[in-house]
C-alpha cells in the first residue's frame, strides 16, 4: 500500500501492482482513502461524470482546484494527483504556474496530457520541484480534434509514437506515466522499457498499475460506462430504491 509517491520505484521494482481511483468530493476521498487505494486522481473527467459536460474540454483551473481542495480536506494517507485541464499547460510558464495552484489547493502530484511535444513544460514543472505523472495514448482532451475516443498502438507509426512519448517522459523524470486505451501488447512494452510506474486504463492487464473513473466502479453513472470498466456496486440502482421508497413514504399519508 503507497503512502506517498517516493515509493512508486520500489513498487515497480518489486512487481507490486498499484491501484489508482479517481476521487472528486469529500465522502467519495474519504471512503477511497480508507478502502486502501494507492493513489488518488483528481481528475479532469468530473467535467462528465459530475458537472454533465459533453467532455473534459470544458473544465477549467477553477473547477479543478476546487474539486483538489475538497478531496485534500479528508484524505490522510494516500498521495493525490490533480489533473492539469484543456489549455491550463499552453506554455512552460503557464504550466508551471497552474501546477503550484493545484498543489497550493493540495496536490502531491500534477499530471498532464501528452508526450514529447510539452517536454519544456514538463521540465519546467519537474524542476520546480513538484513531481509529475505524464498521460499518453488516448488523450480525453483531444477528443475534439482526433473526432472521438480512438484505441492507439494499432499502426507502426503510432507504435513508434508512443514509445517515443512514454521514453521522453522517463528520461524528463516522470513519476509515473497512464497509458490510456494503449493495446495490450504496446502497453506491456512501454512498462517494459521505462523506469517510470506505468498505471493503465483500457490498455490491458500487464501494467504496472490500474486506475478507473470510480462512478465506472461503482456503479453511480449509469448512463454510459466503458467497456472495459466493471460495475463492483450499483449506487444509481440503490440511490433510486431509496429515493422511491422515500417519495412513496411522503405520499402515503396512512
Amino acid at each position: 500500500m503507497l503512502t506517498c509517491l517516493s515509493q512508486l520505484p520500489e513498487s515497480k521494482r518489486q512487481g507490486l501492482p498499484i491501484a489508482v481511483l479517481t476521487a472528486y468530493d469529500y465522502p467519495t476521498a474519504r471512503l477511497l482513502d480508507e478502502a486502501g487505494v494507492d493513489l488518488l486522481l483528481v481528475g479532469d473527467s468530473l467535467g462528465m461524470v459530475v458537472l454533465g459536460l459533453p467532455d473534459t474540454t470544458g473544465v477549467t483551473m477553477e473547477m479543478m482546484l476546487h474539486h483538489t481542495a475538497a478531496v485534500r480536506r479528508t484524505v490522510k494517507r494516500a498521495p493525490v494527483i490533480a489533473d492539469l485541464p484543456f489549455h491550463s499547460y499552453d506554455t512552460p510558464d503557464q504550466a508551471l504556474a497552474n501546477a503550484k495552484s493545484l498543489v497550493k489547493a493540495g496536490a502531491d502530484a500534477v499530471k498532464l496530457e501528452g508526450g514529447v511535444s510539452f517536454i519544456p513544460q514538463i521540465k519546467a514543472i519537474i524542476g520546480a520541484g513538484i513531481p509529475f505523472i505524464g498521460h499518453i495514448g488516448m488523450l480525453p482532451q483531444s477528443v475534439k480534434e482526433e473526432g472521438g475516443y480512438k484505441k492507439k498502438g494499432k499502426t507502426p507509426e503510432q507504435i513508434d509514437l508512443l514509445i517515443a512519448d512514454a521514453v521522453a517522459l522517463d528520461e524528463a523524470g516522470a513519476l509515473a506515466i497512464v497509458l490510456e486505451s494503449i493495446v495490450p501488447d504496446v502497453a506491456t512494452e512501454i512498462t517494459r522499457r521505462v523506469k517510470a510506474s506505468t498505471i493503465g486504463i483500457g490498455a490491458g492487464k500487464q501494467t504496472d498499475g490500474q486506475v478507473l473513473v470510480t462512478p465506472d466502479l461503482i456503479g453511480s453513472f449509469p448512463w454510459f460506462r466503458p467497456p472495459f470498466a466493471k460495475a463492483r456496486a450499483d449506487v444509481a440502482g440503490e440511490t433510486l430504491r431509496a429515493v422511491q421508497e422515500y417519495v412513496l413514504e411522503c405520499q402515503t399519508k396512512a
